[in-house]
């Protein structure tokens, strides 16, 4: 049996707001967000008395999701170092493909977003980049030439 899909990726954030208007920005869809009330969760993360509230975004094509969880119960834990370099072990970050590569830069900007390096291209089929926004969340972005 193969793979029929990547469904989504999580992000464990603290400030759900700011994260959700920059995916929202960077022109991802809210699905829905709410605290999560199924008892089967903790079974599946493998923690016990939890509490959590959990958003789900959607790509607008619909092939693909970022579904961000705040804990309430237990603490979130923060990583260290807090600013990872690319080098480091664990996902690193996600990229989007996107129309208008400098667009997009100049809209996150307005959320906080900073280049991690230069816009580049690579050869002549991409420009890409890599974009820090809230809470460190790392995202890349490909916009496909000609």
């Amino acid at each position: 049996m193969a793979i029929q899909r990547m469904d989504n990726v999580l992000i464990v954030v603290d400030d759900m707001d700011a994260v959700i208007a920059f995916f929202v920005e960077l022109g991802m869809e809210l699905e829905g967000r709410g605290p999560l009330d199924w008892p089967g969760a903790e079974r599946v993360i493998g923690l016990q008395d939890v509490q959590q509230d959990i958003a789900m975004l959607r790509v607008p094509n619909g092939h693909g999701r970022v579904e961000l969880a705040t804990f309430h119960r237990p603490k979130a834990i923060t990583p260290e170092p807090k600013n990872a370099p690319a080098n480091t072990l664990g996902l690193r970050r996600v990229m989007f493909a996107v129309d208008d590569i400098e667009d997009v830069v100049a809209r996150l900007r307005t959320h906080g977003a900073e280049l991690v390096g230069d816009i580049v291209q690579y050869e002549n089929i991409y420009r890409l980049c890599y974009v820090r926004g809230p809470e460190d969340i790392v995202v890349g972005l490909a916009e496909e030439l000609g």
